[in-house]
């Protein structure tokens, strides 16, 4: 990272991550264009999970390069008369794959619906019941991860420590 002094501590990328509930996952698209998703997700320590449809332009941008970036943008509060923008943000890059073990797959799917709609084991199995077999499932290994955010936060972060 070029401005070293906006960098996030891994840890601030980490709670990022675990708490927003969605993000841009960027792939390679057909005709090597670039192809950007926004997509729900789930944080697991090192690896992001995600569903879809067992066919689409995704999933075969998946299956033909495994190499993915993803962005979540966690504050971006505009400040007009500054010209700028207060905002926080991690970015992962690393390895995607489709899941095609059925218990990782499931385990999978229970944590997003977990995540989703919390403490709704009867409504989440009802939907697995019916939706399983018609998804699948996606794990990106993070191999970097990297957070930053605008130097008005670092400062104010500095000078409240300083106060």
């Amino acid at each position: 990272m070029r401005r070293k002094r906006q960098q996030l501590p891994d840890e601030e990328c980490r709670r990022i991550l675990e708490n927003s509930t969605s993000g841009t996952l960027a792939l390679l698209g057909d005709n090597e264009y670039p192809y950007a998703v926004p997509i729900s997700y789930v944080y697991s320590g090192t690896c992001l999970y995600f569903h879809s449809a067992v066919t689409g332009h995704k999933v075969d941008a998946i299956r033909s390069c495994d190499k993915a970036s993803f962005c979540v943008i966690a504050q971006d509060l505009v400040h007009p008369k500054e010209y700028t923008t207060y905002f926080r943000s991690v970015i992962v890059f690393g390895r995607i794959h489709i899941i095609e073990d059925e218990e990782e797959k499931m385990a999978a799917a229970r944590a997003l619906g977990e995540k989703y709609n919390p403490h709704d084991d009867e409504g989440l199995s009802k939907e697995l019941e019916k939706g399983f077999s018609r998804m699948v499932a996606i794990r990106l290994d993070i191999e970097h991860m990297t957070g930053k955010e605008a130097i008005e936060l670092v400062r104010s972060r500095k000078t409240d420590m300083e106060s």
